[in-house]
């Protein structure tokens, strides 16, 4: 005897249907539909044999009767003329058992002069009452009066037909029973030989509930089970294979969000290294250079008269200082916008046009902007820093006649779009090298938003940009 322990559900808190109960219970009930539909077949055959039979009795008896009525009416009627009852009653001696009739010569008074013996055939059994008074029909009966007082009765006696019937149906039920126990059987075998390998499956079933994923059915005998394995092992497979891309997305997600974050410390280190330089070239180098003109100036102005070849030098010494501090101012802004601390973003932006108009008095240069208050200071460093990046690519590449600058914000976004008139991106723009445009996409993706850049239908390059605002950085 084999012990199995119940499996239990999730909850513990009671045992689960095992799969050989459900089997069974299958099992169960497809043999009780094919018993019953095949006992159903056979009492319905049975019915309809009784009927048949009782039809057919009916038409015996009835067409026995009515020609033995006849025939012997006719004869008793003619011996009764020629020579009285005693020759009828001899006549009836010599005639014995006329088939399904009841025969007998009866006196005036109601005594039974004769009566025909009892039916050799069968003799000693009857079919059940019930079955009689199921099949039998109604009695006929025909009286003719004879000389002598005497009347010959002729009544129709159906219990060899009935009892004939009975036995018909009885060997039927016998044949119909075997019949039914070999087709039940036979169903029960093959219901057993086509749920053979539920088990297997219900196995295969638990071990994916469990986790082995792994694990393939083996080939199944039957032509249904065998297509049932192979699509278990095709959804294994793909279970599997689904949940292996899963992993190796969360892996790759995983790995790109420390590249990220990564990339987000790198570019918070480069703006601190861009505000200490920034800071340093205004603080420290500006005074320098400030100095060292100051310097020439006074060298220029105290030893220009008694030598003049100095105090040119002193003019060229200073003139030269004048542009490096031209330059180093010009370079601080692209550091680190100092102003953003003390003037805000719209005052940034509004001096980084300005100067840029300054540079370049050919080109038209639009500034819209419209924004909320306390941004935070890494939104406000990137919408600077997409507005310059975008300013300085349409002035050096694209050779625009104008260009618009569009910054729009509510509560929820900030809306950034560059756009110029000049020659648009070139085919390989997208190559791997633009590094100034994948570092405006990726500081604008750490704050949760989205920057796209393509050519306009017509002329130029339109950049825009969307920041959401509100979101952890």
């Amino acid at each position: 005897m084999i012990f199995m322990r119940w499996p239990t559900s999730d909850s513990g808190s009671r045992p689960a249907t095992p799969w050989y109960h459900a089997k069974m219970r299958l099992r169960t009930r497809l043999n009780l539909v094919v018993a019953g539909l095949s006992a159903a077949f056979v009492i319905v055959l049975i019915a309809s044999e009784i009927q048949s039979m009782r039809e057919s009795v009916r038409e015996e008896v009835e067409a026995a009767n009515q020609v033995a009525s006849h025939l012997l009416g006719r004869l008793a009627v003619v011996y009764s003329t020629i020579g009285g009852p005693d020759l009828v009653l001899q006549f009836l001696r010599q005639l014995g058992r006329v088939r399904a009739n009841e025969v007998y010569l009866m006196s005036g008074t109601g005594e039974i002069i004769y009566r025909a013996p009892q039916a050799s055939y069968k003799a000693g059994r009857e079919a059940p009452p019930w079955f009689v008074r199921l099949l039998a029909p109604e009695t006929a009966r025909e009286t003719f009066a004879l000389r002598g007082d005497v009347q010959l009765v002729v009544e129709a006696q159906p219990s060899r037909a009935v009892l004939d019937a009975w036995d018909g149906i009885v060997r039927l039920s016998a044949i119909g029973a075997i019949m039914l126990v070999i087709v039940n059987g036979l169903a029960f075998w093959s219901i057993a030989h086509l749920l053979k390998p539920i088990p297997v499956i219900a196995d295969g079933l638990e071990r994916l509930q469990r986790g082995d994923l792994a694990y393939r059915l083996p080939p199944l005998a039957g032509s249904e089970a065998n297509v049932i394995g192979t699509a278990f092992n095709r959804m294994a497979q793909a279970v599997e294979d689904k949940l292996q891309a899963e992993r190796q997305a969360r892996d790759a997600e995983a790995r790109l969000e420390e590249r990220r974050e990564m990339g987000s410390l790198a570019d918070q280190r480069v703006e601190e290294e861009r505000r200490l330089i920034a800071h340093e070239l205004h603080d420290e180098f500006g005074q320098s250079v400030t100095a060292i003109r100051s310097l020439a100036l006074a060298i220029a102005a105290q030893g220009g008269a008694r030598d003049p070849a100095t105090g040119e030098t002193a003019r060229l010494i200073s003139d030269e200082a004048g542009r490096l501090y031209d330059a180093m101012h010009s370079l601080i802004p692209r550091l680190a916008p100092l102003s953003l601390d003390t003037l805000g973003l719209s005052a940034t932006i509004d001096n980084l046009v300005r100067d840029w108009r300054r540079r370049h008095p050919g080109i038209a240069i639009d500034l819209e902007q419209q924004l909320p208050p306390d941004l935070g200071p890494s939104v406000t460093l990137a919408i600077y820093r997409v507005v310059q990046e975008s300013l300085i690519n349409a002035l050096r590449h694209a050779q625009p006649s104008r260009v618009a600058i569009c910054v729009q914000g509510d509560r929820e976004r900030i809306r950034i779009a560059v756009a110029d008139d000049g020659v648009g991106l070139p085919a390989d723009w997208a190559r791997p090298g633009h590094f100034g445009l994948r570092g405006l996409a990726d500081r604008v993706a750490q704050l949760g938003g989205t920057l796209s850049v393509g050519n306009q239908p017509g002329r130029g390059v339109l950049l825009s940009a969307e920041i959401p605002l509100g979101v952890p950085v």
